[in-house]
């Protein structure tokens, strides 16, 4: 196979497979939790559930006085990343030019030298979690494989696109390829692994604040 077949196979059959399994990988792992069920509550309801789950959701997503440094760390540190690979995946003009192509509408994008900031804080973001990972004895501890796998798997798409944007490495064609590989194997490992806390995690925060909703209790 040559490299123009290589990428056309990559950018076509092999990117609409990998958006299968990440779109029906998260509909299974949502709906495996549901599943699982949930014990019936006997004791007499003291408030509602929705607005104490939303408020849960609203709160855990924000700064809150008595947040210890890691905390403050890890927030500041999760959004500076989300931003910087959202933004560069939504905003680049050759992403939306792409999204275009295969929904029929895009949207305005930013200039290059924005999404080269972007994508240098994201991926700044990424290797200050990793040296706070390796230095902290705590979660140095409680890491495994996993949590240094998704990293990687997770870093690798912002590395290579900001090298494909900057003609840094292969030529361009090969990098292109790298690139595309790269967001497929994130798309396919996301509902598998602790990647896929993109969803869960806003179930589990309206989970928690519903029971307390249900006991009268305020989180």
């Amino acid at each position: 196979m040559t490299a123009p077949e290589w990428l056309q196979f990559v950018r076509g059959q092999l990117l609409g497979f990998s958006l299968a399994v990440f779109v029906l990988g998260l509909i299974y792992r949502v709906a495996y939790n549901y599943l699982l069920g949930r014990k019936v509550d006997l004791a007499r309801p003291e408030g509602s559930e929705w607005g104490p789950g939303l408020e849960a959701i609203y709160r855990r997503s924000l700064f809150h006085p008595g947040m210890s440094y890691r905390g403050y760390f890890t927030l500041i540190a999760g959004y500076t990343f989300h931003i910087g690979f959202l933004g560069t995946l939504f905003l680049f003009t050759q992403h939306i030019n792409l999204f275009r192509a295969v929904f029929g509408f895009g949207w305005p994008g930013l200039p290059p030298g924005v999404i080269d900031a972007m994508a240098i804080l994201g991926i700044a973001a990424l290797i200050a979690v990793l040296i706070h990972r390796l230095v902290d004895p705590v979660r140095r501890l409680i890491s495994d494989f996993q949590d240094y796998f998704t990293w990687a798997v997770t870093a690798l798409p912002l590395v290579t696109g900001f090298m494909l944007a900057r003609r840094i490495g292969p030529e361009y064609m090969q990098m292109l390829t790298w690139h595309i590989l790269s967001l497929e194997l994130l798309l396919v490992v996301t509902p598998f692994t602790k990647l896929s806390h993109m969803v869960t995690v806003f179930v589990a925060r309206w989970y928690n604040g519903a029971i307390a909703g249900y006991k009268g209790v305020r989180l």
